[in-house]
């Protein structure tokens, strides 16, 4: 099967946008996170000062035992909501990306169950059998691949519920260290 000019400038161009697409995608990830580290310093800034005037008010070392252990809690709390958007923004960002890489192996694997259509149409008289033992190899690597893919979702599912159950642990964790003090 000869490829024309056209076909190959179509491809070009639908590989180009989809370079485009995920490079954007990218782009926008990064911003997310640049966004989330400037609210995080601007929420460390503040906090910073009010603990400084709180610890400058501090008359006697029960007071100070006092306000350590008031400054725990937010903080664990404020490093459990920094990671948990850190890995949301990381999991969207990743999301988008298997959804391309997706499209593009079903378009590549639609491309050549086609060549190898035209190939058994075109194929000399006596080679049914060949032609039917290559079209069963391709069928089993095609089933084997979306069985790797069904494996890495479950995974990442997986992944991400044991990331929320660590979060919440920790702001459990946070909260009863906190209210032993």
């Amino acid at each position: 099967m000869t490829l024309t000019p056209e076909q190959v400038i179509a491809a070009n161009k639908a590989n180009l946008e989809t370079l485009v697409g995920l490079t954007n995608k990218a782009f926008a990830g990064v911003e997310q996170l640049i966004e989330l580290n400037l609210a995080a310093a601007k929420a460390a800034m503040a906090d910073s000062q009010q603990q400084t005037h709180a610890a400058l008010s501090v008359k006697d070392a029960q007071q100070l035992l006092s306000l350590q252990a008031s400054l725990f809690q937010p903080l664990a709390e404020k490093a459990v909501a920094y990671n948990r958007h850190l890995y949301e923004i990381a999991s969207s960002t990743g999301s988008d990306f298997t959804k391309a890489y997706e499209a593009q192996v079903l378009g590549a694997q639609r491309a050549f169950n086609e060549l190898v259509d035209n190939m058994a149409k075109n194929a000399p008289a006596g080679s049914e059998s060949a032609v039917a033992a290559f079209k069963t190899a391709v069928s089993a690597g095609n089933n084997a691949l979306e069985t790797v893919q069904k494996a890495v979702k479950q995974a990442a599912d997986m992944t991400q519920a044991q990331v929320r159950t660590m979060s919440e642990q920790v702001a459990g964790a946070a909260k009863s260290a906190t209210k032993k003090r």
